[in-house]
This record gives structure tokens, sequence and C-alpha cells, in this order.
């Protein structure tokens, strides 16, 4: 079946829909822009020439794992008429719209300095990188082990091979020596791109994550990279600013693979749940292949369970979770003060936006003396407050926003502030959409405590803030006391809306420093699963070295068996239950335990699907790959329940942390011991029960690890998943947030029935003089995701004409969508003038499309199309 998704833009954060579902970073689409996959002994010639004149080729790919194009129309007003013809052409296997992908989402908490000079090359003797430590990578580093002679590719946004930590140079013998720039500086992601050999980063992302790979020593701060003796492609995927097309990201990892990569790694995505879009298929393809292929599990964590992101949610593909560093580095700017005309005392800073310090000298203000204060500056600023343009007001960072903080603050006067913050270390703040506030910073809490001391006293603090550009860095590593070693609240949940295992595994990705754009700060502590999926790869390709096996099913099946799982930490107290599966995969990576394993397990995970579809009874092997006989002692430990939904009404999932609970799941597993002999193999059988005593309503994921304790004192464990309840049954669609709205509306509310609409005439939207015409616009909401959605535009006799334009769609990710409709239908041709209701159908988890029973609909009000009289502009609603 031909697959076309949903061409969409998300509605805005101030939205009527959005303002009651917290729905976002769904990928949007490039209008009139389509990937067409050709069946494999297809001649592309008849496809390519019916559309010949009508539209240009973006790319052109003919290749053993993807054959097909992607292809831009010039004239959208007939784009979706074209794109069902080709569809509807022998030899075409499938068509997806072209979908943009921005740079994840990440954390910049610190960053050094662009004028600062970097020492010269440090070797240190022994690698005490905290990251290193809590995978074992320096275990790697002390015997010698550092990733030579493996391929890395990056996909990202280019790396500064310039960086002199990142080897100075790039081309054969660099450690940046081959790869790619697949778009230009220039390109945003709806511009043509216009490729080159040099793949030099300009926004930072992609250089990040190639320190944490490979960097080397040459650095004033220690650094050195998990596997610093790899060879690095870089293929950068994103310009100067600006997002991806999906038809580019198939394009880059193609030529990874081509260009003989041994593994794969991109901390790219966005929501999704269903592995079956085109960029994740290819990436499957390729895992098939026999190259390993690892992505970001992604950084929507506050969306709770059932939020998996693409490509990571493809089959065979390792998402990678985050967990927090145990420390939290900052790299901080060098400021100094005094308190009652004492000598000067240093402390450090992290510079803020806006950042216009220049050397200010300043007395320091607090709100109040209360260093535990979880709301200071949240309310407006008391009536005695003193004209704040003379001081630098300090601030206590908690409960409400920056901004909301520093507008208090500059209502009455103030143009500089400082935050002190309520946790380890330190980070950046930006409050440039506060009028009238220059210069912005964070300093730890213990400065911003020795200041409030000294105020309580009755003391004058004086400040002096050095440029940040000029100023001293340094690092500072500060214990993190709240979340060291737990998953990252940030990190994204699955499991896919099928209950396939994502995320595979967890690496630290939250506080790492690592390497970035000299022009930047050339060294910068980011959060991300951005930061942790690059340090999973780094140590796949130091265990490739220690096996001498490249073989991504072997190499997952060893980390996820050896992998430590860890108690659930909501970012404020943890838990005396193991995170769930769905947040943590198989737990934080062990790499020297994979690397000297002496047990594979024949698979990564076990999902038991839902009670509807459930497949209690199943299997894996067990070899023993060791030189001596090991009995093992099965058995399984569970992790905490997750509910999906608040209560038993509710229809959308919980924002993290969703309810967590201690109802487990009931495991028989046959045999309970075995005895293995070097080489031997043993089939183990597993029979789950699900938890009792939940309520099936609210979608509970039950999740655990079975375990294996050898005689020799190793352990190894299996992650297993499953769900109470049936997924057949959950609302999809969102009826109350599904309606019709109208275009010239910025909060998209819904239209009284009987709105008139004047459109353009068919054909003309996009003709300049239509420019200010008020169209009828479809709001869609889906509770959960869906792998079909319709559009029906009904008449006034109740009849069906055709679905709206783009529609069906495909694959669709839990979130609320809006198209603006100017009459267009999907089979190419206009709406009669009239009055229509549009019927909005989502096909249920696991429905049968054949089935009306197996479809929610809801049906807007009714309205009336009119077409202006070409050279007329009419804009009545």
């Amino acid at each position: 079946m031909v697959r076309l998704g949903l061409a969409t833009t998300l509605l805005a954060a101030a939205s009527y829909a959005s303002a009651a579902h917290v729905h976002h970073k769904t990928p949007k689409v490039v209008p009139g822009a389509y990937i067409v996959e050709y069946e494999d002994s297809h001649d592309p010639t008849s496809i390519l020439n019916t559309i010949k004149g009508d539209a240009t080729i973006r790319k052109d790919i003919r290749h053993e794992l993807f054959k097909g194009a992607s292809f831009q129309f010039k004239d959208l007003d007939k784009a979706e008429d074209l794109a069902n013809k080709v569809a509807a052409m022998s030899g075409v296997k499938a068509m997806y719209p072209v979908r943009r992908y921005s740079v994840p989402e990440h954390t910049v908490h610190s960053t050094g300095s662009s004028v600062q000079e970097v020492v010269a090359k440090r070797d240190t003797a022994k690698d005490t990188f905290t990251p290193h430590l809590m995978t074992q990578v320096n275990k790697f580093r002390d015997a010698g082990i550092t990733g030579k002679g493996i391929k890395v590719a990056v996909i990202d946004t280019g790396i500064d091979y310039l960086h002199p930590a990142l080897g100075g140079c790039f081309g054969p013998g660099c450690l940046v020596s081959y790869g790619a720039d697949l778009v230009g500086d220039d390109f945003n992601g709806s511009n043509t791109p216009v490729p080159d050999d040099d793949p030099m980063d300009c926004q930072g992302h992609g250089t990040h994550v190639s320190g944490t790979i490979g960097g080397q020593t040459n650095n004033p701060y220690g650094i050195i990279g998990a596997a610093s003796d790899v060879t690095l492609g870089a293929y950068r995927v994103f310009g100067c600013d600006g997002d991806v097309g999906n038809d580019i990201l198939i394009e880059a990892y193609l030529k990874a693979y081509d260009d003989g990569s041994d593994i794969i790694t991109a901390s790219i995505g966005g929501a999704s749940g269903w592995p079956e879009d085109s960029w994740a298929a290819v990436v499957s393809r390729i895992v098939e292949k026999g190259v390993p292929c690892l992505v970001s599990a992604g950084n929507s964590g506050d969306m709770g369970i059932f939020y998996a992101s693409t490509a990571a949610n493809g089959k065979k593909v390792t998402a990678v979770a985050s967990v927090d560093n145990i420390i939290a580095p900052a790299l901080l700017s060098e400021g100094t003060y005094s308190v009652a005309g004492s000598s000067l005392s240093t402390f450090g800073f992290t510079a803020g936006t806006p950042s216009a310090w220049g050397n200010v000298t300043l007395p320091v203000w607090a709100v109040n003396f209360n260093t535990a204060d979880t709301a200071n500056g949240c309310e407006a600023f008391p009536e005695d407050t003193p004209d704040l343009s003379k001081y630098i007001t300090l601030i206590r960072r908690g409960s409400c926003t920056f901004v909301r903080k520093a507008q208090n603050a500059a209502a009455k006067g103030a143009k500089y502030i400082i935050y002190y913050n309520n946790a380890a270390g330190s980070t950046k703040v930006d409050i440039s959409a506060v009028p009238g506030i220059l210069g912005s910073a964070m300093v730890t809490a213990e400065t911003g405590a020795a200041w409030i001391k000294g105020l309580q006293a009755g003391s004058e603090v004086i400040v002096n803030m050095a440029d940040p550009e000029t100023a001293p860095k340094n690092l500072n590593n500060f214990p993190n006391t709240a979340t060291p070693g737990f998953l990252s609240t940030y990190t994204s949940w699955g499991p896919t809306y099928e209950i396939d295992v994502k995320p595979q595994i967890s690496a630290p990705g939250g506080m790492i420093l690592s390497t970035y754009p000299r022009a930047l700060g050339s060294y910068a502590v980011l959060s991300g699963t951005s930061m942790a999926c690059p340090l999973a790869a780094a140590t796949w390709a130091l265990v490739m070295q220690k096996r001498g096996t490249k073989d991504p099913k072997v190499l997952e099946n060893l980390f996820s068996a050896t992998a430590h799982p860890n108690l659930f930490n909501d970012g404020t107290k943890t838990y005396s239950m193991l995170a769930p599966v769905a947040q943590q995969g198989a737990g934080l990576i062990q790499a020297w335990d994979a690397a000297n394993a002496n047990v594979l397990l024949s698979r990564s995970s076990i999902s038991f699907n839902d009670t509807e579809h459930i497949k209690p009874l199943q299997t894996f092997e067990v070899t023993n790959t060791g030189k001596k006989a090991v009995t093992y002692q099965l058995g399984h430990t569970s992790a905490a329940t997750a509910y999906t939904f608040a209560d038993a009404t509710t229809i959308d999932p919980a924002a993290f942390p969703n309810e967590l609970v201690e109802n487990k799941a009931t495991l028989v597993i046959t045999p309970a011991k075995l005895t293995l002999g070097p080489g031997q193999k043993r089939t183990v059988t597993v029979l789950a029960i699900p938890p009792k005593g939940l309520d099936a309503k609210r979608l509970p994921v039950y999740s655990g690890y079975i375990t294996l304790n050898g005689t020799d004192s190793t352990g190894y464990s299996l992650p297993y998943q499953g769900v109470v309840g049936s997924m057949h049954s959950v609302t999809v669609l969102d009826k109350q947030y599904s309606y019709l709205s109208q275009s010239s509306d910025a909060t998209l509310a819904p239209v009284a029935a009987g709105t008139v609409f004047t459109l353009p005439p068919a054909g003309k939207a996009n003709e300049t003089q239509y420019a200010n015409t008020v169209y009828p616009t479809v709001v869609l909401t889906l509770a959960m995701g869906s792998a079909e959605v319709r559009a029906d535009v009904i008449n006034a006799r109740g009849k069906s004409i055709g679905q709206v334009i783009t529609f069906p769609a495909y694959w669709n990710p839990r979130g609320t969508f809006d198209w603006n409709w100017d009459g267009a239908l999907a089979d190419g041709s206009y709406a009669p003038a009239g009055t229509y209701k549009i019927t909005l159908k989502a096909l249920k988890i696991y429905g049968n499309a054949r089935k009306p029973s197996d479809w929610e609909t809801q049906t807007t009000e009714s309205f009336t199309i009119k077409y202006a009289k070409k050279g007329k502009r009419e804009f009545t609603a």
C-alpha cells in the first residue's frame, strides 16, 4: 500500500487546542515535497517523466537499500493532485511527505571563551572522566583499547575539525578523515541545499558529540574521547540555522553506509511511535546489513510514557536514553566581589542572554535573605524596593520562570540580574525577552549564599563583573547531589504503539563536558540524549575492537545483558522501585562487562504486548562463550509499573512523572537453573502472568528484568515489558480538540456553525492578491498515535465528495495539528461552492482499516465555502 504521511503544521503554544493539551515537537513537513520509493526492479524513468516540468528533483537515490527520489512540486496548488497520480503509478512501492527535523533540544549549561588559548597537550596516566567511570570506559584505556581501526560516522551539524582536540585537520590521516557537507551553510530546511566536501560545523551540536567519541587530550581540561583512536566521519545535514528533511537524512545514512562506516550515530529525531516511516525504515535496513545504528531516544520526557522518537523507534535500531552525570561540571567566567570593604574574593559565573556586562561594578540587592525560598522573585517586588538600576539584583532560581522573575525586577528598574542556583553547578539563562535588561548571569548556590549572608549582616556586597568574552574561564566540578547516575528527567519514554521495547540502553547525557566550535567557546557543558548517544557509540567501537565482532545483534544483546538498571528518580527524590524499562531500557551501559561477557543471549529484550494481543510464552537462548562450565540460577526482578493515564476517564497520557505502582508480573521461567559447558547453548522458556489489581482502563505498563546469576560470580539480565489493558481500546481521536477553526484566529478557537468562507479561485491560493484570505482551518488532536487518519468532506446531502488534500495520512504521532483548506480535494479536484462538514477519522491502534468499528470519528460544524471571482478580492468569514 502506498503511504502518504501527515502533512501538517503544529499548533502554536498559545492556541486554543494546546492550552489544555501540551502536544509539541511533532515534525513539520515541507509543503509540496515528497519521497517516493520504487519497487526494486522498476525503471523509474516513467515516474520521473510524469513530474517533469512540474517538479524539481531534490534527491535521486539509486541504492541497494533504498531506490527512489524526493522531489519538490513547483505549484503547491497542484502538488497533491500530482502526488496522488504518482502514488497510483505502477512501480511505486511507497510515498511519504518530506518531514523536517530540527537539531535536537539540548541545554547549554556553560561554554568556554572563544578568545582563550588552549594549553599544550596534556596526557593523563589514568582516565578519570566521570562519564567514563560510570560506563567502565576507563578500563579500556587502562588496557590500551581505544577504538583503533573502527570507523564511526556522525550524522549531525558537522564537526569543527580544526579544533586542536579534534585533530586540527580533515581528510586521510586525520581524526575526522571522511564525510561531506550535504546541505551548505545557508540551508535552513526549506530552501535548496548546496552540498560540498567540507563538513565544518557552525552550530555546535556535532562538535560536542564528536568530542565525546574521539576527542584528543589537546585541551585545557584533560577531556578525552571514549574511543580516541577511532576514525570519525562527519556528515553534515544542518546549515548554520534551521532544520533538515528526512530525504537528506536518508541520503546521509546511505552515504555513511557506502563509505564503509562500522557504526553510524545520530542525535536527531522527532515524535513518532511508529517504525514504519521512511527514515526509520532505511536505518533498519542498514542494521540488517550489518552496521549498528545508534540514535538518541529524544528529549521529550515531560510528555510521559508512549512518546518514542524516530528514527530511534525503528526496528533493530538502538535507541539510547540519558542518565545524569555524577558531577555537575561548569565552565565559569571569573569575577570578584567584596563584603564590607574586605579584600577581593573571586567567584565563577555563567553569562546569560543578554550579557552586556562590560566590567560592571555595582552593589547587590536581594529580594529577601531566605536561601531556601522556593519562589524567590516570583511575585511583584515590594513597594519599598529601591531603584534597581543602581544595583545588581540577586534572585534565587526556582518555581517560576527566569523571565517572570526578570520582569518583576525590571518593573523596579533592574538592568543587571544574577540568579543563584538551587542545585549543583550553574547553567545559562535567557531573559532577552524582557525589555531593559542589559546583563544576566548565574552563580552557584554557594556564591549566592555567601552574598546573602553579607547582606543579612547589614554589609554592602560589591560585585565586579568582568566581560565574559575576555574573563578567565575555570572548570569547576560540583557534586551532583540530586540525580547522580539516575535517568535524566528529559529523556523520552517508550514504548512504541505496537509495544516494541524502546529505548534499548542508557548512557550519561546530563551535564557532559566536551568540545565545542572554536568560535563558540571551544568547550561546553551540554545536556541531552544527544550527549548520551555518542558515548554509547564510542563504547560500541571499544567492544568491537575487544571482541572482534561488528554484528549489530550480538553487540546490542551483549550491552543489554550487562547493563545496570537503576532506581527511578523524578528529579527531586529517588524511589525504591527500579525505573521502568520504557524509560531506561536495559539500564546504564557497562562496556567492560559487555566486552568480557562469557554469556551471549539471543535477544536484547522481550515484549509480551498488551492483554488483548498478549504473547505470554516466549523463549530466548543462552550460550556459554567461555572456557569453563557455569551454572546459572534464573529469576526476575520487577521494575515500577507506570500508569499511562492519570485516571480511568482521561484520554491523554499523563505528563512526567507518570504514576508508578509496585504491582508486578509473575514469570514462570523454565528451567530455573541450567548448567552450560563451554560452547553449549540452551533454550529458556518464559511464561508471563500480568500483574493483578491494576486498572486496565489506565493502561498500566509493567516491566522488569529476567536475571541470570552464575557460579562464576557473573550476572546478566534481560529486560521485559508488557501492558495490562487493550491498546486497541484506548481513545485515539480527541474529539473535544478536533474541530473547525479559521486561519485569521491565532488561538484557533472553534468557529460557529454556518460560518461562510470566501476562498480564492481554484488553484490560485498562492497568488499575492489572495494573501489575506481567511481559510477554514481543520484542527485535529490525536490523544494517542494513529496509523491512519482521514478527513472526508461531507456535502449537504450527507455524502462524502472526497478527502481534504493531504489525506489519508499514515503513521501519525500523538499531538495537535492544523490545516488551512482552500477547497482542494485529495484527487486534485476542488469542492464546489456549497455547505459542508468535515468528518475526521482516526484508526485505532491495532485497528483494521476495513472495519468501520475500528475508526473513531468526529464531524465538524457545518460551514459554507464560495470562491472569489478571478481578479476580485473578497475576504469574508
